[in-house]
C-alpha cells in the first residue's frame, strides 16, 4: 500500500493548478490548512471511514464541519473547492488532506520563492534576533523567509532552525551531546 504522501502528491498538484489558475493560492492554502488540521484527528478519520456512511452523508458532514471551521472554499463556497472535496470522498482520500495541505504549501512556496522557517529556542527571541536570522537565512537560501517560533526549554540555550530541508542545530543541548559523545569514544 502506498503511503499518504505518495497518494497526496497528485491531489495537491491538481489543487495547486486549480488555485493558481484562479489566482486563489491564498484562499486554497487557508482552506486546505484548516481541513488538514481537522483531519489530523484520528477519531474523525475513523468515523469518515465507516462503510455505512454514504458519500453523500460524508459530504454533508464535512461541508458543515469545514464551514464552521472557516474552510468555506472546501465547504462548497467555491464550486471547484466543493468538487475537489467530492473527488476526495469518492476516491476514499479525505484522510490524506493533511498531507495534501503540506504538499500544496510546498508548491506554493516554490512559486512564491519563499520558505517557512521554524526557529525553536529555549527562550523567546527578540524581534531584532529574529530579523537577523531571517536576513542570514535569506542570504543563505536565496528565498524570502517566513519565520515562526517555538519554545523548547530542553534546548537549554541557543536555537534550532528548520527551513525546508535545512536544519541548523545551534542549541546548547546539541553541543553538550556532542561533547558527551566525544568523551565516551
Amino acid at each position: 500500500m502506498a503511503d499518504n504522501n505518495t497518494i497526496a502528491r497528485p491531489y495537491a498538484r491538481a489543487a495547486f493548478e486549480i488555485a493558481d489558475g484562479a489566482g486563489a493560492l491564498a484562499d486554497w492554502s487557508e482552506s486546505l490548512a484548516i481541513a488538514g488540521q481537522l483531519l489530523r484527528d484520528r477519531d474523525l478519520v475513523e468515523y469518515l471511514g465507516n462503510p455505512e456512511l454514504s458519500d453523500e452523508r460524508q459530504l454533508k458532514f464535512l461541508n458543515g464541519l469545514f464551514d464552521k471551521a472557516g474552510s468555506r472554499l472546501l465547504a462548497g463556497g467555491d464550486k471547484k473547492g466543493g468538487n475537489f472535496l467530492k473527488l476526495l470522498i469518492e476516491n476514499g482520500r479525505v484522510g490524506v488532506l493533511p498531507e495534501i495541505s503540506e504538499h500544496f504549501e510546498a508548491l506554493k512556496a516554490e512559486v512564491e520563492n519563499s520558505v517557512d522557517a521554524v526557529v525553536t529556542s529555549a527562550v523567546a527571541l527578540s524581534k531584532e534576533q529574529l530579523d537577523g536570522i531571517a536576513i542570514a537565512l535569506k542570504k543563505r537560501l536565496g528565498r524570502e523567509i517566513r519565520i515562526t517560533t517555538e519554545i523548547d526549554e530542553t534546548l537549554i540555550g541557543g536555537a534550532v532552525i528548520r527551513a525546508g530541508d535545512v536544519v541548523i542545530d545551534g542549541s546548547l543541548r546539541a553541543r553538550l551531546n556532542g561533547l558527551a559523545n566525544a568523551l565516551t569514544k
